[in-house]
């Protein structure tokens, strides 16, 4: 397929434009994810509660897209429901600074991951009619490789806070300026491209609304392997409490995986629109080893683990998501967005509860649970791969 490459076409215009809300986005709600394990922890919280409110977050920060997708698709206003996600998922983080038990610290965290459900599926939606010219995998690979060098400069910012002797509370405040940042970038990109469907040059015919069968087959293996992928939070406990490493240091961790995941992002879109679904069974083994290395490979097993984790964040927002856009035509696209994922939500849900209750029985049990549910995960995605 030919690829409209025009670095100064209003398509990869837009795409820049999404990516720098998202670059913003990320630096104001990563900077703060980087050390909610341990201000949870300085809270009164243990494992078990950061695991489950780690998973019932990503579940509720997933699962709440179903109905954003649908509504999205039935209205059209794809702005709309965009700036009310960004606006809840971005002003909850600054709220934090003055919460002072771990029950208000949870609800903040599920409002910021309510917002990003509502506003992901609309986003990923026009992110896909622009990215239709110029390759699936490399447009979304693009937004991801922006998002994710915020995801980088936000917890580098709040390492700083911590090392220049500030507090958590005063990390989270300073993260109201970029929040208020992306907010007015996202208003611009509004007012600039207010119909992005008109940025996708080729249409498919609007008559099929339903969703293939290997739509689901897929769905099934992305939730498996969203299940085996520990949540950071919890590593960052573990690191806090099991590692010796300092605490103003995890967020370096987290700023490390996070340059990994930029950059793979940017490789992986590009041999997905190669490749196409036989890519997907070569991400899951070198997924399955970060459980392992982090938790029992000492300092060369967390980097290399920390890096593989953020490579594989990366898979999972670039070439997962890109693969949606070429199972569904348009129709039905918002509506896959969110199935998708809800599906992917419950199972990172279900993982990241069931892997918080083990680690406080063993951390051996977490690694036996990632590893078996990437396994799981391997061999939906090879049956998908030889049926492609």
């Amino acid at each position: 397929m030919a690829h409209n490459s025009t670095s100064g076409s209003p398509q990869w215009k837009f795409i820049v434009l999404l990516g720098g809300v998202s670059l913003l986005a990320d630096v104001t709600y990563e900077g703060a994810r980087s050390i909610l394990g341990p201000f949870f922890g300085t809270l009164g919280a243990s494992a078990t509660v950061i695991g489950t409110v780690s998973g019932l977050g990503e579940l509720l920060g997933y699962g709440a897209r179903l109905l954003s997708g649908y509504i999205s698709d039935r209205t059209r206003r794809y702005w709309a429901v965009a700036i009310a996600g960004y606006s809840i998922n971005l002003l909850a983080v600054p709220l934090l600074a003055l919460t002072g038990h771990w029950l208000e610290a949870a609800g903040l965290v599920l409002a910021e991951r309510l917002g990003k459900a509502i506003r992901t599926p609309a986003r990923d939606v026009m992110l896909s009619y622009a990215a239709a010219s110029v390759g699936q995998g490399w447009g979304f690979g693009i937004h991801e490789a922006l998002d994710q060098l915020g995801a980088l400069l936000g917890p580098l910012l709040v390492s700083l806070t911590l090392m220049a002797g500030g507090q958590y509370r005063l990390s989270f405040a300073l993260l109201l300026l970029p929040a208020l940042s992306a907010l007015a970038l996202l208003l611009r990109a509004r007012a600039l491209y207010p119909r992005p469907q008109g940025l996708e040059s080729t249409t498919q015919p609007a008559s099929t609304p339903r969703l293939p069968t290997m739509f689901w087959l897929y769905l099934l293996a992305a939730a498996l392997a969203a299940a085996g992928t520990v949540d950071f939070p919890l590593f960052a406990y573990h690191f806090s409490r099991s590692t010796g490493i300092p605490d103003a240091w995890i967020p370096l961790l987290y700023a490390l995986a996070m340059g990994a995941d930029a950059l793979a992002a940017l490789v992986l879109g590009r041999l997905f629109d190669r490749l196409g679904m036989k890519l997907l069974p070569l991400l899951v083994i070198p997924a399955a080893l970060v459980a392992p290395l982090v938790l029992f490979g000492g300092g060369p097993g967390i980097l290399a683990g920390t890096l593989l984790w953020g490579a594989n964040l990366g898979a999972h927002e670039s070439v997962l998501r890109a693969a949606v856009a070429g199972i569904v035509g348009q129709s039905a696209r918002g509506l896959a967005y969110g199935i998708f994922g809800a599906g992917f939500g419950l199972g990172w849900f279900l993982g990241s509860a069931a892997m918080g209750v083990l680690y406080d029985v063993s951390p051996s049990l977490v690694a036996v649970f990632s590893v078996c549910a990437h396994a799981l995960s391997l061999c939906l995605f090879l049956a998908i791969a030889i049926r492609q």
